[in-house]
């Protein structure tokens, strides 16, 4: 296959968890709009989940998903801020194992456009944990419409050049099937 050949659209299976102490399934507007994006991009909706701004919940339930050679993907919105209860960052970096520097520096720079100064208050992130991308995404329904609709989405689809994240997820799907 050559390199100007056209790639298939690989489907992944992505969770999606808010993390809000106000939040309940009803008024999840930001899950929802993560949920509908995945969907409609062509990916599969693995799991969703909505639990409180803590540390240690949020710590367990994202380890039970990069656990689960199943899912590929996680997408977290909520508790990137500021407030004594944003806690989000914490409990993710220390399950990564490298971090997508990048991500977290994008989102700001597209921010910027859209709500100024006040994106440095933003503490978006991204990384890879046991081969399972996660990214983590301010609570704001905005917020996760420009994150998914400018970045996300183009880096999970397979087809999109110079490169994408789909290669190295598959690549981990394998190696953790042949393990378990």
């Amino acid at each position: 296959m050559s390199h100007s050949a056209e790639k298939a659209f690989l489907p992944l299976d992505i969770a999606v968890l808010t993390v809000s102490d106000t939040r309940t399934s009803e008024n999840d507007t930001s899950g929802d709009l993560l949920a509908e994006r995945v969907e409609s991009a062509g990916h599969r909706l693995a799991d969703r989940a909505l639990i409180a701004d803590d540390i240690y919940r949020l710590r367990a339930r994202v380890s039970q998903w990069i656990a689960d050679p199943e899912i590929q993907v996680v997408v977290l919105t909520g508790g990137t801020g500021f407030s004594h209860r944003d806690s989000t960052p914490e409990a993710i970096a220390p399950l990564l194992d490298k971090e997508v520097e990048g991500f977290g520096e994008l989102f700001r720079h597209i921010s910027w456009e859209e709500i100024g100064s006040s994106t440095v208050q933003s503490r978006a992130l991204a990384g890879l944990a046991n081969g399972t991308l996660i990214f983590c995404l301010p609570g704001s329904t905005g917020a996760c419409r420009t994150g998914w609709d400018r970045i996300i989405a183009e880096q999970l689809d397979s087809r999109h050049r110079p490169c994408n994240f789909v290669d190295t997820l598959m690549r981990a799907r394998e190696q953790r099937r042949a393990l378990s």
